[in-house]
């Protein structure tokens, strides 16, 4: 036999028996203690065959009143309880139990809400502006540590805080009376120095057309000429025709950018980061 397959059965055996052993006894440490059965001679035995069949299993007369079984209340437990109810949260609380679950819990969610804030964190993709790279209802991983340490490159997917250009355009063109502070998702298409238009449905960053596999359809608008200036990037969606980016309100400064898209975690059949890069 293999020794892995070995190795793997005996782990497995050794943890079956240690269940089979603790499991028993702690189930047992939880019952309170079973009033004894009273031993009878043969002669009291077929005395007593004339009595209730109850009285077979009479307590000796040295055992406690039994208390019941566990879960069952007794008078006072119960009227504690209903007076109050929040008696057995704060006997938790005062547990040594209790005070490790509440430090376990809270070291977690400290954990969570760090990794959260600084390394990586999910989101939601509510439209269809990046289609066909992302579809609505696309989960995604965002990855915030690398814009710290290394520059934007053209084709990144960023997710960014809209900036103050955007919602101007908003109120310029639909009123809009509060500032959205809905992150927004798209993909550089040109960084700082770079010199970019679109005709004839085609992009061009310094004079080259760009190949874009991972656009839904040429653009039908004319953009451009224009220079990318320092500290910004320009961010257009993939659906191009049906995107309201940077051809539109301009400029992302790079300050805005959240993070990097990096992969698509939900749902399982879209798992991957396919066009992304």
């Amino acid at each position: 036999m293999d020794p892995r397959i070995q190795s793997n059965k005996c782990v497995v055996s050794c943890l079956f028996l240690l269940w089979c052993i603790t499991t028993p006894t702690e189930a047992f440490a939880l019952q309170q203690r079973q009033p004894r059965l009273q031993t009878y001679t043969i002669q009291q035995s077929h005395q007593l065959l004339k009595q209730p069949t109850t009285a077979l299993f009479q307590a000796s007369k040295d055992d406690p009143p039994s208390e019941g079984l566990i879960g069952e209340a007794s008078g006072d437990d119960k009227n504690q309880l209903f007076s109050n109810p929040f008696a057995w949260l704060k006997e938790w609380y005062d547990s040594d139990e209790g005070q490790g679950d509440i430090k376990t819990y809270f070291v977690s969610l400290f954990i969570a809400l760090a990794v959260r804030f600084t390394i990586i964190e999910p989101r939601f993709i509510p439209s269809l502006s990046m289609f066909p790279t992302f579809e609505v209802g696309d989960q995604l991983a965002v990855e915030k540590v690398t814009k710290r340490i290394k520059p934007f490159y053209r084709n990144e997917v960023v997710v960014f805080k809209p900036p103050q250009a955007f919602n101007d355009f908003l109120a310029r063109e639909y009123g809009a009376t509060q500032e959205t502070r809905e992150a927004l998702i798209k993909r550089i298409v040109a960084v700082e120095g770079d010199t970019v238009e679109t005709k004839g449905g085609k992009l061009f960053v310094n004079g080259e057309v760009q190949d874009e596999p991972y656009t839904a359809e040429d653009a039908d608008y004319q953009f451009g000429p224009v220079t990318v200036p320092a500290g910004s990037v320009l961010v257009l969606g993939d659906n191009r025709n049906h995107s309201l980016d940077g051809h539109i309100w301009g400029f992302l400064p790079e300050k805005n950018v959240i993070g990097r898209a990096v992969f698509i975690y939900w749902p399982p059949w879209r798992v991957g980061n396919g066009g992304m890069f």
